[in-house]
């Protein structure tokens, strides 16, 4: 009996323990006298976008304008606190002024959880993070972009042909699986070394390793995604990767297979695996695993893979509803490449100013990354938020997030938000834009590195559509863009597009 009454007790002590936590976790905010948005035990402010009930660009909107006179607001990412920063001052202090303050992202996967996803370059932190930057950050130069350029070039005119191949897909055509596909060939030859055509191929096992990679769909991925943010350690004790295992399986074989073969047979090609081979031989620098590049290698894959054919989705969707638009685009095209293929070069795509204007509004409108994180190292005090609210001391171990979909569409910073205005980037213009306010590729040390090249990618891959086509609405085609609600930028039933053949 007294054993009974003994474990009743404890289960009892436990239970109030546990209510204790979750209660302080719960007014975490309320206690530091910081404004913010109620959160749920546990799930935190996560709850509508972990469950699907708000877009991830409501979400961050929600959040933003929660509290428009503060400098930053306090909310729950689960169980963590976080600090929204809507200032940008504020931003710059902390992302760049302060830069070691606020040193890493928050990754809930490490290396001694899953290798591919703890030591790429964005989950890093500390010294190791700057180490690996610097050894890659020569890998993603003008120079080294040209180095690649006409391996991707070849990716776009694949592209481009199949559908002057087949004009009846071309009437209507889901621009987000197209893209996709081209976007997993750049990135297969490229960063793997591997040619593939999966507008032709449609079933290789490359795209559909990438698709199942970056998927949040199904109970178990959920589920997973939702042990490993709140129970990483199950995760650890039970060995399980967060990708699935045969995905898992099939990025570490192909790329410890290309290095061996490359080794032996001294084989040297223009992508990324040639320049973390290099950069590992160098006497300076840090040694590179075959687990770092591998690494590296898929980071750059599964951030290419899904958000710039995203950034592309956008930009045909923007371009078919406004041909006025389009056909200014197209006028600077022409100028540039009117003497054929030939004349279309890393320099040349680089020249055309408005294809500049028409991607930097659209990255505006449409961030594929609405919100970005950093996470405090070092102690940091923020200053108040509102007058009569107090500093808030953030700790080590705690996040601060830049809610870059809330700026992008703030009036205060581009007026009329909700209108696609290429002009908003130009000459006169762009130098009046706050630094701060504009973020589609990150802030400070830690932006995105490979953000030139997916700015190349882009600009590839639309002077060859607009070479053969003209896009138009199709009979799918929806406007405004409804969003799906899910974790990652995604437009509701489809991205759907006319491609008419350009008269030549």
């Amino acid at each position: 009996m007294s054993s009974t009454i003994l474990l009743l007790l404890t289960l009892f002590l436990g239970a109030i323990g546990a209510i204790i936590l979750l209660y302080r976790k719960v007014n975490f905010w309320a206690r530091r006298g910081i404004p913010y948005i109620r959160p749920l035990p546990i799930l935190g402010n996560n709850f509508a976008l972990f469950f699907r009930r708000l877009t991830v660009m409501d979400f961050v909107s929600h959040v933003y304008n929660s509290f428009p006179n503060a400098r930053y607001v306090g909310i729950m990412d689960f169980n963590n606190p976080v600090a929204v920063l809507r200032d940008p001052e504020l931003i710059k202090e902390t992302c760049v002024k302060n830069f070691d303050n606020f040193l890493d992202h928050r990754s809930f996967i490490d290396e001694t959880m899953d290798p591919i996803f703890g030591k790429n370059v964005f989950s890093l932190r500390g010294n190791r993070w700057k180490e690996m930057r610097n050894t890659l950050s020569p890998s993603f130069t003008a120079t080294k972009m040209k180095f690649m350029f006409e391996l991707i070039a070849k990716c776009s005119r694949d592209f481009v042909q199949y559908f002057l191949d087949n004009p009846e897909e071309a009437k209507c055509a889901e621009m987000k699986d197209a893209f996709t596909r081209y976007t997993n060939d750049v990135i297969a030859t490229s960063a793997f070394g591997i040619s593939v055509n999966s507008m032709q191929d449609r079933d290789n096992e490359f795209y559909l390793r990438g698709k199942d990679a970056t998927s949040f769909r199904g109970i178990w991925r959920m589920l997973k995604f939702f042990i490993f943010r709140t129970c990483p350690q199950v995760m650890r004790l039970i060995g399980e990767p967060f990708l699935s295992r045969a995905s898992d399986q099939f990025f570490r074989k192909i790329v410890h297979d290309t290095v061996k073969t490359r080794e032996e047979k001294n084989i040297i090609r223009p992508d990324m695996i040639h320049l973390l081979m290099e950069a590992r031989d160098k006497d300076s620098g840090v040694p590179l695993s075959i687990d770092d590049i591998i690494a590296q290698a898929f980071i750059f894959f599964l951030a290419g893979f899904d958000t710039a054919s995203t950034l592309m989705c956008f930009i045909a969707h923007e371009l078919a509803i406004n041909p006025e638009i389009q056909e200014k685009l197209w006028e600077e095209v022409n100028s540039f490449t009117k003497n054929g293929d030939n004349d279309i070069s890393y320099e040349t795509v680089s020249k055309m100013k408005y294809m500049d204007m028409v991607i930097n509004e659209t990255l505006r409108k449409y961030p594929p990354a609405p919100v970005t994180d950093r996470l405090c190292v070092k102690s940091y005090t923020l200053p108040k938020p509102t007058p009569e609210s107090r500093e808030y001391i953030a700790e080590p171990d705690t996040a601060i997030w830049i809610p870059i979909y809330g700026l992008h569409h703030d009036p205060k910073y581009f007026p009329d938000p909700d209108k696609f205005d290429p002009e908003r980037f130009n000459d006169e213009n762009k130098d009046k834009i706050n630094p701060y306010v504009y973020l589609p590729f990150g802030v400070g040390p830690r932006k995105c590195i490979a953000n030139r090249f997916a700015l190349m990618e882009t600009k590839i891959l639309l002077v060859n559509i607009l070479q053969n086509f003209v896009l138009e609405r199709s009979e799918k085609t929806i406007d405004p863009i409804k969003f799906e609600k899910n974790f990652n930028v995604a437009i509701k039933g489809g991205s759907w597009v006319k491609l008419s053949r350009r008269k030549q």
